[in-house]
């Protein structure tokens, strides 16, 4: 049998709401999304969330839930779509698995990176990109299939070019 697997890798805003009433909606509306698109399993990270749903198990579909890890390594691997904040670490380490990537950008981030940088990724159509309140919709219509791989890096080009500011290159 073929187990889809959706990773939640980040603590969301709307995860820590103190309207337990809108996280149980949201919670709710995108738990039946992710089953309903055929996902049989989902992890999430609640990190320090005041919010810890109860994981379960049933035939047809798995919840766990953690706070931290040393290491997502595990996680992403086994993901077939991964939703994240929009931090760069986290968009690059899902990219360069080559797993679709959905980003849950923080609205209330002043001189938001996270924005320019989902909408840049976006526009290069590597990953999708929303806030807590469109996660909803955009899991409904997103076609994972238009999304394009991420390049991999050069970490040899940067390493010759810190040689050269740093004075070891000439």
């Amino acid at each position: 049998t073929l187990t889809l697997g959706v990773v939640v890798v980040f603590t969301v805003a709307c995860l820590k709401s103190p309207a337990f009433s809108f996280f149980s909606f949201f919670f709710f509306f995108s738990f039946q999304i992710i089953k309903s698109l055929g996902y049989s399993r989902l992890v999430l990270q609640i990190g320090r969330g005041k919010v810890v749903p109860e994981p379960f198990s049933t035939e047809s579909f798995a919840l766990d839930v953690y706070r931290y890890k040393d290491s997502l390594e595990e996680d992403l691997q086994k993901a077939d779509l991964v939703i994240s904040h929009a931090g760069a670490g986290s968009c690059l380490e899902t990219l360069e698995k080559r797993k679709p990537l959905v980003v849950v950008v923080n609205e209330k981030l002043m001189n938001n990176h996270q924005l320019e940088l989902a909408k840049q990724l976006y526009k290069d159509g590597h990953l999708f990109y929303c806030t807590c309140s469109t996660l909803p919709g955009l899991l409904q219509s997103m076609d994972l299939s238009t999304l394009k791989c991420f390049p991999p890096g050069q970490p040899e080009k940067f390493s010759a070019f810190l040689d050269k500011v740093v004075g070891l290159q000439k």
